[in-house]
């Protein structure tokens, strides 16, 4: 086992290295000018979010967005910012940043495709997502397969057992409570939401991914506005440190410019899935009248969790200025927010708490839906039993391999999905024409998409 955890760490390593890196962001520069700077229209997708829902599905838009967001933000938004300026120092944070700016052209392209080659079940319910779009559009059923096969087993890491047994450790660092009784207690409140299905899950994290981010947000701005004086030193620190590294001060050991772009981009990758097929999944169930409309509104999972959420925290941590401690991932986020008497905790205890719960959430119907593609409709049930029971064991587990095998398996999941996304780049083209975009570049033709796309 020692052996084969070493090799896996070890190809871990070298995929979400630079390999990974440049075909992630290759495509993230490919599909936003493929699709004319499509992140020109997140005032309208952010609209449509919250407008009334229309067509076929099973969820509202704005269900299936926050069951996406569920997924998405978690420790990554926390930690794995934390970790980023560690090793990157204080620009790394603009890297992250640019990350999700230009990461809403793939979470757009992918969720239009995941809606327009959807299926659905013998039910009546909706399934699509990067398996089908590879197979009902590319005409790949083996790719599919390969994802679906990916995501069923990486689920259990990223999505189950690490964040399960985040939460029993951070329960036991804060409150003594045994990480048996807090792995029952998880374990029941995820039974009761995901044994009801995508509408269960859908209520749930419209209610609670709005005030964990809110909340969030409100506690980082509260924590800036205290320190209130140093924000503009602190946005040149990051800007500056971006283009030109930065040198060695307090316990920080130095870092240069590639460190910084190699692990910002890194992180803002792996917090806002773009690319890696994830949140499609959600995408295809919402009731929509045209792929257009919710992808437009699939893309503004990016913005929130990485334009605004991984930005707030990167703030935090470079304006308190314990990134110069020499902390690494978690003792710096506990350090940073720790400065800040009363508030600061509590934001970061109950942000950690709600980010890893609803992720738990989010990524279980992933997994469900890799399952049903798999197995069809029969394995839906044991599996939904199984990742109950996974959320127990994995809060009393040591998961270090088993979070670099998730790892190692989410990064494979990009491959098929990235090759569909260049594929099919046509299509994308194709279905924003026709719904969105216009011959004419003046003010009655800009009306008139908007009303389609609304309509």
């Amino acid at each position: 086992m020692e052996t084969l955890a070493a090799w896996v760490a070890k190809i871990d390593g070298w995929i979400w290295g630079w390999p990974l890196i440049v075909i992630l962001l290759g495509t993230h520069l490919y599909l936003t000018i493929k699709l004319r700077f499509i992140q020109r229209y997140i005032g309208l997708g952010i609209k449509l979010s919250l407008a009334k829902e229309g067509g076929e599905g099973d969820v509202s838009p704005f269900g299936a967005l926050t069951t996406a967001l569920a997924a998405t933000i978690g420790t990554g938004n926390i930690v794995g910012v934390a970790t980023a300026i560690a090793l990157g120092g204080p620009g790394a944070v603009l890297w992250t940043w640019l990350t999700g700016v230009f990461g809403i052209a793939t979470k757009y392209a992918e969720a239009l495709l995941s809606v327009k080659y959807r299926v659905k079940t013998t039910d009546g319910t909706m399934a699509g997502g990067p398996m089908y779009v590879l197979e009902y559009g590319l005409k790949q059923r083996w790719l599919g397969i390969l994802f679906a096969v990916f995501a069923a087993i990486a689920a259990f890491g990223i999505g189950n057992t690490v964040q399960s047994n985040s939460i029993a450790g951070m329960v036991y660092e804060t409150f003594k409570v045994p990480y048996w009784i807090t792995g029952l207690v998880m374990a029941f409140l995820t039974a009761i939401v995901i044994l009801g299905g995508i509408k269960t899950i859908a209520k749930v994290t419209e209610a609670l991914v709005p005030f964990m981010a809110i909340f969030y947000v409100l506690g980082c701005m509260i924590i800036l506005a205290m320190n209130y004086s140093t924000i503009p030193q602190t946005i040149a620190l990051i800007v500056k440190s971006a283009f030109t590294g930065q040198a060695a001060i307090g316990g920080f050991v130095g870092a240069g410019v590639m460190q910084a772009i190699r692990y910002g981009v890194a992180r803002g990758l792996f917090s806002n899935e773009s690319g890696m097929g994830s949140a499609p999944i959600a995408a295809a169930a919402a009731k929509s009248k045209n792929p257009v409309r919710q992808a437009l509104v699939s893309s503004t999972g990016t913005f929130w969790d990485t334009v605004v959420v991984c930005l707030m925290t990167g703030l935090v941590l470079v304006n308190t200025g314990v990134w110069q401690q020499g902390l690494k991932g978690a003792a710096l986020t506990k350090a940073a927010f720790s400065q800040i008497p009363v508030v600061g905790p509590i934001v970061l205890t109950v942000g950690l708490l709600t980010f890893v719960y609803s992720t738990i959430l989010g990524w279980s119907y992933y997994a469900e839906k890799a399952v049903e593609y798999l197995f069809g409709k029969k394995a839906i049930l044991p599996y939904r039993i199984l990742w109950v029971i996974a959320v127990f064991f994995g809060s009393v587990w040591s998961l270090s391999f088993v979070w670099d095998l998730a790892d190692l398996l989410n990064g494979l999941m990009c491959l098929p999905n990235i090759v569909s996304l260049f594929a099919l780049s046509g299509v994308l083209v194709s279905e924003t024409q026709k719904y969105l975009w216009s011959g004419r570049v003046d003010e009655v033709a800009e009306q008139q998409y908007f009303a389609e796309v609304m309509d």
